[in-house]
């Protein structure tokens, strides 16, 4: 299988690489970079990126092309930043494993990167995000957080 993910794991957190090149290679087939790091890290982008001055679980960075057909070109799709903190953290809070709020947060980001936003749609995302949530067995908890 031909890896899609780039990864970048600045942090401890185990990763199933398999588990999200699967999610990925189900959505889309361009190269995405995963930055998995810490709140400082996720703080000091979404401060610089978002004006919002406090950490984040995840954040995603759409690779801006000229192209309307990006795919023919394989350009890749862009970066996904986690904070490995947040997925430690969420993962208690919600009562599911680690591996399992990692594939979350990376859904997450991957939609946005795939044009998805939460903030201005009328829920395609969040019903994107359920039937994802639903085609791998993922805990539902992602679905029901409020922003």
């Amino acid at each position: 299988m031909k890896r899609i993910i780039d990864l970048d794991n600045q942090t401890s957190l185990p990763i199933d690489m398999d588990a999200l090149e699967n999610i990925a290679q189900s959505l889309t087939n361009r190269e995405i970079e995963l930055i998995i790091t810490d709140n400082e890290n996720i703080q000091e982008l979404n401060r610089e990126y978002r004006q919002k001055d406090k950490p984040t679980d995840v954040l995603s960075f759409p690779l801006e092309t000229p192209f309307t057909e990006q795919s023919v070109f394989d350009v890749p799709l862009g970066s996904i930043v986690i904070s490995a903190e947040y997925v430690r953290e969420k993962a208690r809070t919600f009562s599911h494993d680690e591996q399992d709020e990692l594939k979350l947060l990376f859904i997450h980001g991957l939609l946005h990167l795939m044009g998805y936003d939460h903030e201005t749609d009328e829920g395609e995302m969040r019903r994107k995000e359920k039937e994802i949530i639903e085609r791998f067995g993922l805990p539902s908890s992602l679905i029901v957080r409020n922003d």
